[in-house]
């Protein structure tokens, strides 16, 4: 990763992320370090699935990149950020902590924010509406490690890809968009999301969970998922006009690299 050519640090009211899997060969922490390193916000939601005890458990992995981001976290909160911290299913033993604060740092079970436009949102990870995950616990860690074998089939891909000039491209997201039995747990999870948002009467919904950044609007409700930090690097952002939007790190990235490698052709060319 190019970081020669830092953006200037951009300052939004809030930022949603999840399913970072720290402590999985997957994550792409030095993604989220850059991001984390370029950005600064009022509040900082962690949407459950930040560290991977399940994949910890098979086998131990921890490199510094892992535990940089979580420096860079505690050190957001102890500078004046709001951290709030929803523990999905991946880290669930942190469940046990709800209710606690540790400094700037608090665990709920989920959360409701109030956005500077007055929208209330019910923050969640959503494994609580996946049904696998639900009633046959040991199916969803077989699916896990299905998952993992894919995610490690996806970078020897991309190695590939960069060796040839290509950007990065999840092979994980495109069996998501192809696959019909992926495309209906898909819409199943969300309309379960919903459902459970017009229930607590509020105007909109960020969840993780499914790997899938998304945001659109349904039967007057605004449903946003975060995305993840193994396969598409994606956050949601709020202004500070409470406008929500999703960006993609990897294409800031790319876009950062093309502009710095752009400007050396023509400092070569003077």
């Amino acid at each position: 990763m190019n970081t020669n050519a830092s953006p200037a640090r951009r300052h939004y009211r809030a930022i949603w992320i999840s399913d970072v899997h720290l402590g999985f060969k997957g994550s792409r922490a030095e993604f989220l370090l850059d991001f984390l390193d370029a950005t600064d916000s009022d509040y900082l939601f962690l949407v459950g699935d930040i560290i991977d005890v399940w994949s910890m458990r098979k086998t131990f992995y921890w490199p510094q990149a892992h535990n940089d981001v979580i420096r860079a976290i505690l050190a957001k909160a102890r500078n004046g950020t709001r951290v709030i911290y929803i523990p999905g299913n991946h880290d669930e033993i942190f469940r046990d902590y709800v209710g606690e604060v540790f400094g700037r740092l608090e665990i709920h079970r989920d959360y409701v924010h109030t956005t500077a436009d007055g929208r209330r949102l019910l923050i969640l990870h959503g494994d609580e509406f996946d049904s696998v995950v639900k009633c046959s616990p040991w199916l969803a860690r077989l699916g896990s490690l299905a998952y993992g074998w894919l995610i490690r089939a996806n970078r020897y891909l991309n190695s590939v890809r960069r060796h040839f000039g290509f950007p990065y491209w999840s092979l994980a997201n495109y069996l998501k968009h192809r696959v019909k039995n992926a495309v209906n747990y898909i819409s199943s999870f969300e309309n379960a999301v919903l459902r459970e948002a017009r229930e607590r009467r509020v105007q909109g919904v960020v969840c993780g969970h499914i790997h899938r950044a998304e945001i659109h609007r349904m039967d007057g409700i605004t449903y946003c998922n975060d995305g993840d930090w193994v396969e598409s690097c994606t956050a949601l952002v709020e202004s500070a006009e409470g406008k929500l939007e999703l960006l993609s790190w990897t294409e800031t990235v790319a876009a950062r690299e093309a502009a710095s490698n752009s400007d050396e052709i023509e400092a070569q060319a003077a």
